[in-house]
């Protein structure tokens, strides 16, 4: 089998340019939210740890998009769009019988795992045909009444083309995602898509095999005023993570938190709430928080609910 080289997970397709913000100090914020923060955080770091599954340092238990698109694919507008939306279309035959099995390696050994045939993992990969779209050279989008500026100019959402991506090869493979074990090689078909330049990994490894997120036991104690829970990891790169917070719109002062254990990484945040009037949304807050060491196989929690976060799609 071949191996899949630079994997950039789909998660990492779209996301936020607001992610490009200077790292944050892991020490704690010179206030009582951070030390109800840590308080929580070890909460919830004695119920996980009194109460995790045993396939989740034995078995497989993806904590990644299943799809993954190379670091050197060629993208524009139009083609993450389809990516997201799974737009495709075959032009190479995909072969129908499934392999044998297949070995999924981990930091901390090897296991071994039933395969999917590649007309399976092209069916779960292809989300339909995408919606008509006028073709030709793209059109500046129509006025919008409440999208002037002061000078009395008009904006509007980029027109983006309804293009579906071309499979012209299938191939046997591996692609690297994060588990929860940590980075695993992982039996994968992949996908050659004219229009990136490049193959599009879809993890091969049959549903009977794969483990699922567990149900975040209930820590202790009250929820923390002004804690704000992490919604998602959108990138891990060595020491560095990248979360999402969900805070209000009207909030102030937002604040990522860690805190770090052997086996654990709790991640978080605060924020002051508004006392005014204000709109009831959720907002999601990229934060950037740079560990004492690498990510390494450590599981990674959100203080707030106690789930574990996986790596996806920031939108």
């Amino acid at each position: 089998m071949r191996r899949f080289p630079a994997p950039l997970g789909l998660a990492m397709l779209l996301t936020l340019a607001a992610c490009a913000q200077p790292d944050t100090s892991t020490g704690a914020a010179p206030d009582r939210r951070s030390d109800a923060f840590q308080q929580r955080a070890t909460e919830v770091a004695a119920a996980w740890q009194a109460a995790v599954p045993p396939d989740w340092r034995g078995g497989y238990v993806p904590l990644q998009d299943p799809t993954v698109v190379p670091a050197d694919a060629r993208l524009g507008e139009d083609t993450k769009q389809a990516l997201v939306a799974g737009w495709y279309r075959e032009r190479a035959p995909l072969p129908a019988a499934v392999p044998a099995d297949g070995t999924i390696t981990f930091p901390d050994g090897k296991l071994t795992v039933p395969l999917v045939s590649a007309v399976d993992a092209y069916r779960q990969l292809d989300q339909g045909d995408p919606p008509a779209c006028p073709r030709g050279p793209k059109l500046p989008p129509p006025p919008m009444p409440d999208a002037s500026g002061p000078d009395g100019s008009v904006s509007g959402p980029a027109t983006i083309a309804c293009t579906p991506l071309t499979v012209t090869k299938v191939e046997l493979g591996t692609t690297t995602i994060r588990t929860s074990r940590g980075e695993a090689t992982v039996p994968a078909w992949l996908f050659t898509v004219d229009e990136i330049g490049a193959r599009v990994a879809r993890v091969a490894v049959a549903a009977s095999a794969t483990g699922t997120l567990p149900e975040p036991p209930a820590p202790a104690g009250a929820p923390v005023e002004g804690l704000v829970g992490a919604q998602d990891l959108v990138g891990t790169d060595g020491s560095t993570l990248t979360y999402r917070l969900g805070v209000g719109a009207c909030d102030t002062e937002v604040t990522p938190l860690v805190r770090e254990q052997d086996d654990l990484v709790l991640i978080g945040g605060t924020a002051v709430r508004s006392d005014g009037i204000c709109t009831d949304q959720l907002l999601l807050q990229p934060v950037t928080v740079t560990l004492e060491a690498p990510l390494g196989a450590r599981t990674v929690l959100d203080a707030a609910s106690g789930r574990p976060l996986i790596l996806t799609t920031a939108r």
